[in-house]
């Protein structure tokens, strides 16, 4: 295997082995299992964790005097727990040997992203010269969702005797994962049950505190030589025993099948039967592995995003982890996008806007996955249009943090780990998420041209967002504008004006509009339906043809700020002052968690023009510069490259990037108008995960949005891919550091076109089918296409 598939750890570091179990995580898009040493159990070191995409449970907990409630994506029973300790002829029992004796000489971890494999090599070596080599092989099987392995070999090196092992299946599990929430409920499995069947197969049962979903996990524990395997059972853990005789060039094996199922699985059936009869009939290791392997290739075919240099590894990390959160089997589920994916339970598993950084990637490459993700937030539609009534707002108001039923999840209270205080939490205020939504069904419509998606549930969720912005809107007549106010922009640094305890502040620059962009595209999409449908729609949202005459003028009246000859990121942004960033970063170093600091020195980030991340900024994420220009002049405003350029440099010296997005979104803005220093923001977004830039938080759960977006980066940002009613246009912003890069995508219907990127020129090449040509847009709206079994190449420089 070339070094360019493997992702290692050539030592044992105990303060980075949460950030190692983190990324060396291995899924299926149904569950996810951390990349921790089996020999290991919970401590301050190591943290094993399974879970699975959409399993949730509430809890209440006292926090402040007051009662909280929250909803997490729940931990679920261990399966990989496995302990051994050597047995030498004619010497007493050793101790039970884990990463963290004395013993260990060498270990190493090898995350092979081609096949989906994690391999941890550890040796061990006594005083007495001993030597014991233990190979941990894991997977979590991408063919079959339910299934995951683990095989261990134990060789014994200058002795010969025994080795005792210890299989457990621990359901003494909890969420505390995230040091920030230790003081909150966290044990949400109960009613358990464990037993082991006639063949040996162990099994747990338990279900959720409060959701009631029961889960049902089995291990079948195979040994090599055969050997009688003695169980031991509690409410809670099976543990299973045996000893195994090794000698020189004998070694010892121990295979570990476990399989998972639960109450929401399709066909409905009882998880304890379905997993023992499931993991008892499950072939054997060799057998498993290669089906497993082949699995991982087709996903890699379709998804793969090769670019040479630097940040090639780090692409194909990214593919892989998007992948195991979120791959075809995440279609069958009822399931949304993750923001740290099923890697931990930072941010309680819950579902925010990061889907708008992973769903362009999907819609490309796994259409169907991407379709599924959106059907989350139609089923949920309901939930939303209740939360716009109880705001006195008609529409959609979707929430800012979703988990299992739609409503609104964000916590009324959060944690200042700097200052130890509990302070009131205004994220809910980020109605922009809706945007995300709309912004995702209309990228999707046109990478796919799903018709049925777009009359039917596409429709839906679109129009029930305009209607809330539209109903959002206040008339202001000073102005002669719409103004939308009290809300919190992607900034999150800004929840309220200085010296107020009303929170939220007005027209936030990039809510206002793609508010607008979603009007816009609402009314576009209504006009293009059947009038059976329209009909239909407009007695779901209970309007009728003057309610979609103001969505007209709303969408052409909003108010966007302006100060300073640059677009404001929120009205009175202007007025605030000018934070001493020299001075801040002397003191502190690392600013970019400004929000505690300032907090913690009984100031607040409302005072200052300092942002979290990107804001304004990121309308240069979601539209070319000749659609923002159509935009904003839609809006009646100037908008041209120069303003967009003093745009950008503001908010750069303004931003002190407290989120793995940001970095993203500055690095796509500078690569897009050729910035100089757009590759050092795009290689931290690159790397944000892999060093864990902001200090401990990988290994709470990978930034599923930030390693999405590194992909849609490559695709749309410097190829400048984007599909589109006329073709496929290409607009390319290459970046010396990516001179080249090669992806295969779907678009309308046509699967498996294979791109390949080089400076100046692009070549096409669709597979033979019997659909018609792909349509291309050019640079200099140059018209192309390429035909079904045809390979052409393209010049980029504009004529």
């Amino acid at each position: 295997m070339n070094a360019p598939w493997r992702w290692e750890y050539h030592h044992y570091d105990p303060g980075s082995e949460r950030l190692v179990e983190a990324l060396c995580t291995l899924g299926n898009g149904r569950f996810a299992t951390r990349g921790s040493a089996p020999e290991c159990v919970t401590d301050d070191v190591h943290y094993p964790g399974t879970y699975l995409a959409g399993c949730y449970d509430r809890l209440t907990s006292t926090v402040a005097g007051r009662e909280v409630s929250n909803e997490d994506m729940v931990r679920l029973p261990d399966w990989t727990a496995l302990r051994y300790r050597c047995l030498p002829d004619g010497a007493g029992p050793g101790d039970w040997l884990t990463p963290d004796h004395p013993a260990l000489r060498h270990c190493r971890v090898s995350l092979d992203l081609r096949s989906g494999t994690l391999t941890r090599r550890l040796l061990f070596h006594d005083a007495e010269g001993r030597r014991l080599g233990v190979t941990h092989t894991r997977l979590v099987h991408m063919g079959d969702p339910h299934l995951a392995a683990q095989r261990t070999v134990l060789s014994a090196y200058g002795w010969q005797g025994g080795i005792e092992v210890e299989s457990v299946l621990d359901g003494d599990v909890a969420n505390e994962g995230v040091d920030r929430y230790r003081a909150l409920a966290g044990r949400h499995l109960v009613g358990h049950r464990a037993g082991v069947e006639a063949q040996g197969t162990a099994w747990l049962s338990c279900a959720t505190a409060g959701s009631r979903l029961r889960i049902g996990l089995a291990v079948r524990t195979a040994a090599h030589p055969l050997a009688a395997i003695g169980a031991a059972c509690t409410d809670t853990a099976v543990r299973q025993t045996v000893v195994l005789p090794v000698r020189r060039a004998r070694p010892a094996v121990i295979v570990k099948t476990a399989a998972l199922f639960t109450s929401l699985d399709r066909p409905w059936g009882d998880p304890v039967a379905r997993c023992v009869e499931h993991a008892g009939s499950a072939p054997d290791f060799p057998t498993l592995l290669a089906s497993h392997r082949a699995s991982w290739q087709r996903l890699w075919n379709d998804g793969e995003v090769r670019a040479p240099g630097g940040g090639g590894r780090a692409l194909r990390l990214h593919v892989f982890h998007v992948l195991q959160t979120l791959s075809p089997h995440t279609a069958e589920l009822d399931a949304g996008v993750p923001a740290r994916g099923l890697h931990g339970e930072a941010y309680r598993g819950h579902v925010f806007w990061d889907e708008l950084f992973v769903l362009p990637y999907l819609a490309l490459h796994f259409p169907e996955t991407a379709r599924a993700l959106l059907m989350y937030r139609h089923r949920r539609l309901p939930a939303a249009r209740e939360s716009a009534r109880r705001a006195g707002a008609k529409g959609a108001a979707f929430p800012w943090q979703s988990g299992s039923s739609g409503s609104e999840e964000t916590q009324r209270l959060h944690l200042n780990p700097r200052s130890g205080r509990w302070l009131p939490d205004h994220s809910r205020l980020q109605h922009h998420v809706g945007s995300a939504v709309a912004w995702n069904v209309w990228q999707y419509g046109r990478a796919t041209g799903d018709t049925g998606f777009m009359h039917g549930p596409g429709a839906e969720l679109l129009l029930h967002i305009a209607r809330f912005w539209a109903d959002t809107a206040t008339w202001d007549p000073g102005l002669g504008r719409y103004r939308i106010r009290g809300v919190v922009g992607p900034d999150e640094y800004h929840d309220a004006y200085p010296d107020t305890d009303v929170p939220g502040i007005d027209d936030n620059a990039y809510t206002n509009v793609t508010a607008a962009w979603v009007l816009a595209r609402a009314l576009d999409l209504y006009g293009g339906l059947p009038a059976a449908r329209r009909a239909e729609l407009l007695a779901q949202l209970g309007a009728d043809h003057e309610v979609l005459r103001a969505w007209e003028d709303v969408s052409r009246r909003l108010y966007v700020p302006f100060h300073r000859d640059v677009i404001g990121q929120f009205h009175g942004y202007g007025d605030l002052a000018e934070l001493d960033w020299d001075a801040y970063r002397a003191r502190y170093h690392d600013i970019r968690r400004l929000d505690r600091i300032l907090e913690a020195e009984g100031d607040t980030p409302n005072r200052y023009q300092a942002s979290k991340q990107a804001d304004t900024l990121m309308l240069g994420y979601l539209f070319r510069p000749d659609e923002l220009g159509r935009l904003f002049a839609r809006l009646g405003y100037p908008m041209d490259e120069e303003l967009w350029r003093r745009t950008v440099s503001y908010y750069l010296r303004r931003t002190c990037h407290g989120s793995t997005l940001s970095s993203l979104v500055h690095g796509w803005v500078l690569a897009r108008q050729h910035g100089a220093d757009a590759w050092r923001y795009c290689r931290e977004a690159l790397l944000g995960d892999i060093t864990d830039i902001q200090g401990g938080t990988t290994g709470e759960g990978i930034h599923l949005g930030a390693m999405a977006g590194t992909l849609d980066l490559v695709e749309r940002g410097i190829v400048g891919l984007a599909p589109g009613t006329d073709g496929l246009r290409v607009d390319p912003a290459p970046l010396s550091e990516v001179p080249a890069s090669s992806f295969s995508v779907c678009f309308l219907g046509h699967r498996d076109v294979r791109i390949t990127f080089r400076t100046g020129r692009i070549g096409i090449k669709v597979p033979s089918s019997s659909r018609g040509p792909v349509p291309l847009v050019l640079p200099g709206n140059r018209r192309e296409s390429v035909a079904a079994g045809q390979e052409r190449w393209f010049s980029l420089r504009r004529r």
